[in-house]
């Protein structure tokens, strides 16, 4: 058994538990895809990834004080960015309803 220094295996059961949240949210539930999805998509997905873990970045600590969900999103964003740039091959190609649209006409 490893003898984590950081309590690197909390913090991953955290993160899990709060991206599975994500998947839970009252907007995952109304619409067959997330926004993140559709700007993806739409080949706008480094930026939108990138620029969040930013935002998030420079917020914490700031707003609300040490708010440990900010620090989460910048997780969460670089989790969905490696899942563009390093697992791309794992995963079914995303094709929402915008797309399908603009890809038709």
């Amino acid at each position: 058994m490893i003898d984590y220094k950081f309590k690197e295996n909390q913090i991953l059961q955290d993160i899990k538990e709060y991206v599975d949240k994500t998947y839970d949210s009252h907007y995952a539930k109304t619409k067959n895809y997330q926004a993140t999805e559709i700007i993806i998509d739409q080949g706008h997905g480094t930026g939108f990834c990138m620029g969040n873990i930013l935002k998030y970045a420079q917020r914490y600590g700031k707003k609300e004080g040490h708010n440990k969900n900010d620090l989460m999103k910048v997780i969460h964003y670089a989790i969905i960015q490696l899942s563009q740039d390093h697992y791309k091959g794992n995963q079914p190609e995303l094709r929402s309803v915008m797309s399908e649209k603009y890809n038709n006409s």
